[in-house]
């Protein structure tokens, strides 16, 4: 073939002298080569992010199957929700509420003093409402034994309303004597806070909700 011959007898010193058929035949292979590069460039970058899409678009069926699920059972969960909000609220009513208040805590100090307990000071604070319920520390310090403590927690337990009492920054420890500070045997000091709760009425309830909001509304 022509082109065979011309290709073997080429002069590369002199490219200006190639033959028309040879300068076509690499003109062609040339135009050729950078299509073919920019079509693989082209290609391979589309791929890549086709390959992103299809993650992408597995992610949001994930996403969307979960929020379908949730969706589905949003009645039921909304109904659960409500039904443990009326059972929290007919718990909370056991406790005290704000008339009786004043009455049970005569009781807990009293229960204290009839359990041998000595009550160095017993001082209720103001309260602190929540949504349901509010709290009411009392600074205290008694002093007595650990059986007394014990008879002092199995009274308040046995008192006829409910009384739940949870203990803050509260220590317990040994009495010292005057002698030298050596301590009192069995003799032990409760000091610190306790903080005892009543059931808000539905004012009482609405006003601290409101408060809430409020105070949330304020810090933005």
């Amino acid at each position: 073939m022509k082109l065979i011959d011309d290709l073997r007898s080429l002069d590369r010193n002199n490219v200006g002298g190639w033959p028309q058929s040879v300068k076509i035949f690499f003109t062609t292979l040339l135009f050729l080569l950078v299509v073919l590069v920019g079509w693989y460039a082209y290609i391979s970058g589309q791929q890549d992010e086709l390959a992103t899409l299809a993650g992408k678009e597995e992610q949001l069926k994930q996403e969307f199957s979960t929020k379908q699920a949730k969706a589905v059972n949003l009645d039921v969960l909304q109904k659960q929700l409500d039904e443990m909000k009326d059972m929290l609220r007919q718990l909370l009513r056991q406790l005290p509420s704000r008339t009786e208040m004043p009455e049970l805590l005569v009781d807990v100090s009293q229960t204290a003093l009839a359990a041998g307990l000595q009550v160095d000071s017993f001082t209720p604070q103001p309260e602190v409402p929540k949504d349901f319920y509010a709290e009411k520390p009392i600074q205290l310090r008694m002093v007595g034994t650990y059986h007394q403590f014990g008879t002092f927690i199995s009274g308040v337990a046995s008192l006829p309303r409910v009384v739940i009492l949870t203990m803050h920054d509260v220590a317990l420890t040994p009495e010292h004597g005057a002698k030298n500070g050596a301590s009192t045997d069995g003799v032990l000091v409760l000091q610190g806070t306790v903080k005892t709760y009543r059931y808000l009425d539905e004012d009482e309830a609405a006003a601290a909700v409101k408060g809430s909001a409020k105070q949330a509304g304020g810090r933005k």
